[in-house]
């Protein structure tokens, strides 16, 4: 790789690959120009999608740490740099390969971690952050607020029972005196 046009291409990459939460690798042979500009606008702003040359990719994949993904780079790969939620490009990966079955997913890495191209499809299945996010809160503000009400209700109740008690107490006083 002597070439300075290939290096800097194998720099470029290598500086993705490091700067990415996540990568996914696709082929998408048969695709048009048109459609593969409407899939880059389908995964979102957090993600970058770029056609790439296999060797070069390989290369700077393992220059940037990741080694588990030299099997995928056979036929034309195309990769996906996801930057923010992985969830949300995922989705979009899987939306557009159901319309547009000439796009197959191959697999990919997750902060660090190998993914299949079945375990991308899992990950497109959940909810994005933000959603989790936002459930988790509830559930812990309605656990709170739960045991706030439990523990109004206790004296509140102890009142009601002690009046019952002094209600029936008087009535009995009342009947025991005629």
């Amino acid at each position: 790789m002597a070439r300075p046009d290939k290096a800097a291409a194998v720099a470029e990459l290598t500086e993705q690959f490091r700067s990415s939460s996540a990568a996914v690798l696709t082929e998408y042979r048969g695709l048009t120009v048109a459609q593969l500009k409407e899939l880059r606008r389908s995964l979102g702003g957090n993600a970058q999608y770029a056609v790439v040359k296999n060797t070069l990719t390989k290369i700077a994949a393992n220059e940037a740490g990741i080694n588990t993904l030299d099997d995928l780079f056979a036929g034309p790969t195309a990769v996906a740099f996801v930057t923010g939620d992985p969830v949300e490009s995922a989705k979009g990966l899987r939306d557009f390969a159901k319309d547009n079955p000439n796009l197959v997913i191959k697999g990919g890495v997750l902060d660090g971690k190998a993914m299949s191209a079945d375990e991308i499809k899992k990950l497109a299945d959940l909810e994005s952050r933000e959603v989790l996010l936002a459930k988790l809160a509830g559930a812990m503000k309605a656990k709170p607020s739960q045991a706030a009400a439990l523990f109004q209700a206790l004296p509140s109740k102890f009142v009601r029972t002690a009046e019952a008690l002094r209600a029936k107490k008087e009535a009995d006083e009342q009947g025991g005196a005629e």
